[in-house]
């Protein structure tokens, strides 16, 4: 190599193999040099750079399918060119080197040179609705917080078949910092239509086991315990990981859940309308309620309202009215103005004499109020007190009367005596009734110490008895 600026005259035996120019590349462009002595291959980046006489620029190959995510064109591509790759904000790439057998997870938003032993992990996810696989290649892999959809069918125990249309919300749960944690994420080739198929599976074995019926009232919570599980507590978890590569789904969205069937469609349908005409109405019902409420707020309000401008319209009319009387007092003089004066004081008095009368008739009124409380009062617990009394005297009168009888009996047994009244009980009915006849009394009862009697009541049967007598009783 001979450097210029210089000028060189070539002998007769040198031939002249090649020109060389210097390279001119920005801090992010680059070359790929190689190395003929001994095979090795570098690249130089960020510098002017001359070719060395045992160096040669060297060709890159890449994968046409990665050109074309490179967003290169069929044979535009600079082969000896640096390959790079602007990585998005909130994506990662992974670069493999396949001489060390390592890789690299580069996040966005950063630039990603490829070295001439790398290539770009391509990642092939499915997509569409329902999910096919191979339907997007990509270089990247968003980190998420994101969201995608997929449908799919799934059939009740009653064996009616559903489609059903579900978004989910996801993120990878991972350290950037962490080479083993960042480098799960392209564990899974396609993790979409993995997630998917697995979700879609889990519903399917939930929703085979209820019916039709159940299902349709609790869909939602039939759908998210299948996909997130249950705690100790009986509760949905609040995330579904996938193990394999740390993707964690954080919420399910259900955007439809219609019948394949026809009939049965046009019944869900039916159902639902009749469900929503129910709820219009009530909500119409509701809203008339309401607006009827306003109406009577409103109502009130105005005559209120108006209320509060009829005072305010007589204070102004007062007012003009002073208004006038005085400019009428100011026109006319003298007499006019002392009977302008006279007939207001007169008003006055007058106004103040009717205030004071109306006070003084509501406080007569008041005094009678009180008067006629206190008589009827008073006249009250007079007839309480006399009717004490009267019960009082008709017991006292009882007590009084069962003491005479009591010692009414007491007497008549004496006076028979023991004797007397062992022969009556040994002696016959019709001699019995004889003696009791004799003896003026209409029967007798025979007791001892062992059975007690009630005196009252016995004395009472005794005075009844003897009223019924053939003799009065006597």
């Amino acid at each position: 190599m001979i450097h210029g600026p210089i000028r060189y005259i070539p002998p007769v035996e040198v031939e002249l193999i090649e020109k060389r120019n210097s390279i001119s590349m920005d801090q992010n462009e680059g070359i790929y040099v190689r190395d003929i002595r001994n095979g090795s291959i570098r690249s130089v980046k960020g510098e002017t750079y001359m070719l060395k006489a045992h160096e040669e620029l060297w060709e890159m190959p890449i994968d046409s399918v990665v050109e074309r995510l490179l967003g290169y064109k069929e044979g535009e591509r600079d082969k000896t060119r640096l390959v790079t790759y602007h990585c998005p904000f909130n994506a990662s790439v992974q670069v493999y080197d396949y001489k060390n057998k390592t890789s690299r997870v580069v996040f966005g938003p950063e630039l990603v040179i490829v070295e001439p032993d790398e290539v770009f992990t391509v990642s092939y996810l499915s997509g569409g609705k329902p999910k096919r696989p191979g339907v997007f290649k990509t270089l990247d892999i968003k980190v998420g917080p994101d969201f995608f959809s997929d449908i799919f069918t799934v059939s009740t125990s009653d064996h009616a078949r559903l489609r059903l249309h579900l978004s989910y919300n996801w993120h990878f749960d991972i350290k950037k910092d962490d080479k083993k944690s960042a480098g799960n994420i392209f564990n899974v080739r396609d993790f979409i239509g993995d997630c998917c198929t697995q979700v879609a599976s889990k519903v399917r074995g939930a929703v085979a086991s209820i019916t039709f019926e159940n299902f349709h009232k609790y869909s939602a919570r039939t759908i998210r315990t299948a996909i997130f599980g249950l705690d100790d507590k009986g509760k949905v978890n609040d995330l579904y990981r996938f193990k394999s590569n740390n993707l964690c789904l954080t919420n399910v969205d259900i955007k439809l859940v219609e019948p394949e069937d026809p009939k049965t469609h046009e019944s869900l349908k039916k159902s639902v309308t009749l469900a929503i005409e129910i709820t219009t109405n009530m909500q119409e019902a509701e809203a008339h309620r309401a607006a009827q409420k306003q109406e009577q707020e409103a109502l009130e309000v105005l005559k209120k309202q108006k209320i509060e401008d009829e005072v305010a319209a007589e204070s102004d009319k007062m007012k003009l009215l002073n208004i006038m009387a005085e400019c009428d007092s100011i026109k006319t003089s003298g007499q006019a103005i002392a009977e302008a004066k006279a007939r207001a004081d007169a008003m006055k008095i007058s106004s103040e004499a009717a205030v004071t009368q109306a006070e003084l008739r509501a406080q007569a009124q008041k005094i009678i109020q009180e008067a006629d409380i206190d008589y009827f009062q008073r006249k009250q617990q007079l007839e309480i007190d006399h009717q004490d009394q009267c019960k009082s005297i008709e017991l006292n009168e009882k007590k009084e009367l069962a003491d005479v009888e009591s010692s009414k009996f007491d007497n008549i047994i004496g006076a028979i005596g023991q004797d007397t009244i062992i022969d009556i009980a040994n002696s016959g009915p019709e001699l019995q009734a004889k003696l009791l006849n004799s003896l003026g009394l209409t029967g007798y009862l025979m007791t001892d110490s062992k059975n007690p009697i009630n005196l009252f009541s016995a004395a009472n049967g005794m005075i009844s008895g003897m009223g019924g007598m053939p003799n009065g009783g006597q």
